[in-house]
């Protein structure tokens, strides 16, 4: 049953996390949406009566997309200066988006039909922390397969530079160099070489498609164009060379590539961002028992990894773990990042965080 009160909730959550992510016009926009928004267009009722869980669901940044999408497209003059940030009054933010409502309802609809997909290429930074780990543990040489790979932009996790608090890796003539900042523990050094990276997606994105290309655009926050440029050059790359995504279900893509012959000296790795929430429990339970069992076979010659960078709700930002086998079979917390990796704090969270943040209940958090 449609609960509307919980449907609005989830908006304030969302700007809970837009405030901690330093996304005030963001964060002022979820609060006048959970405030203000009526039941005067399909849009606004579909939301108010979402039967499903909003915040699992991300239906904050469902409907933010689609609004975005708009001020790009120089729809709407009201609009575009709320997500400039020079209207400011939460009245005046409500009746911007309702007037937007009344005028293109038929083109928002359609923004609820499925999730975000914003695919962002700086998780990379912290994706790249759990691969040198695996390094580390197992040798340089990684076989990479990543599901929830949406448009495939952190395949190119091989082909991007990054300054790590000072470790630099990745190609120097690299088109795209991830410099988050860097918080926490120094990085300890390791070799690295990803031999080969492959990905499947429910629902893969072309994003050298000029329309999907503007679909992603319009999921990166307007707070940070430095996003959006660097969006636009992963795609440019892209172009110049395509990535090995796949329409997959999850669950049978890890199964089936599981049972691959391996190469003696690669590290397997199972890679995933900000997807396990997505995934229906019997396609979570199925890649669980399938990672246990290849686990269980794995060999210091053929060895086998998963890294994840999932959200912590208590924390308001990500947690990135690993495990592997043979011999580290427990998950092991190596870093927290912010969720379109701005930062990266290795060494996982600090004293602080846990008493930083008050976040609203929820079953499930997104942070866009």
């Amino acid at each position: 049953m449609a609960d509307e009160a919980g449907n609005r909730e989830a908006f304030r959550i969302q700007e809970f996390y837009c405030r901690n992510m330093d996304a005030p016009i963001y964060a002022r926009l979820c609060a006048a949406i959970a405030d203000g928004l009526t039941r005067d267009s399909r849009t606004g009722t579909r939301i108010l009566d979402w039967p499903g869980e909003p915040t699992r669901d991300a239906l904050p940044l469902r409907f933010i997309g689609g609004l975005h999408a708009l001020v790009q497209a120089g729809a709407d003059s009201g609009l575009a200066a709320v997500f400039r940030g020079g209207t400011t009054d939460r009245d005046a933010i409500a009746a911007a988006v309702n007037a937007v409502l009344a005028k293109h309802d038929d083109t928002l609809l359609p923004w609820l039909d499925g999730p975000p997909q914003t695919n962002e290429p700086g998780r990379s930074s912290a994706l790249i922390v759990g691969l040198l780990e695996i390094a580390r543990r197992h040798g340089p040489k990684i076989e990479l397969l990543e599901i929830g790979s949406s448009a495939g932009l952190n395949l190119l996790i091989d082909r991007y530079a990054f300054d790590l608090g000072g470790v630099k890796l990745g190609p120097a003539n690299a088109p795209v160099t991830i410099a988050p900042e860097w918080r926490g523990d120094p990085l300890a050094p390791a070799a690295i070489e990803i031999v080969s990276v492959r990905g499947c997606d429910v629902h893969p994105l072309d994003a050298t498609d000029p329309a999907v290309e503007a679909r992603l655009a319009a999921y990166v926050w307007a707070e940070t164009p430095a996003r959006a440029e660097r969006l636009r050059k992963a795609i440019t790359m892209q172009r110049a060379k395509p990535v090995d995504l796949v329409q997959a279900d999850a669950a049978d893509w890890v199964e089936a590539r599981l049972a691959e012959p391996q190469p003696a000296g690669v590290t397997r790795v199972l890679m995933h961002s900000v997807v396990w929430q997505y995934l229906p429990e019997d396609s979570a339970s199925r890649i669980r028992a399938a990672m246990n069992a290849a686990g269980a076979r794995a060999t210091a010659e053929q060895p086998l990894g998963w890294v994840m960078m999932e959200p912590d709700r208590a924390l308001a930002h990500q947690v990135v773990r690993v495990k592997s086998w043979p011999g580290h079979d427990e998950w092991h917390v190596l870093a927290t990042a912010h969720a379109h990796g701005a930062w990266v704090r290795n060494g996982g969270a600090d004293n602080g965080d846990r008493q930083r943040y008050d976040l609203p209940a929820a079953s499930k958090v997104v942070a866009g």
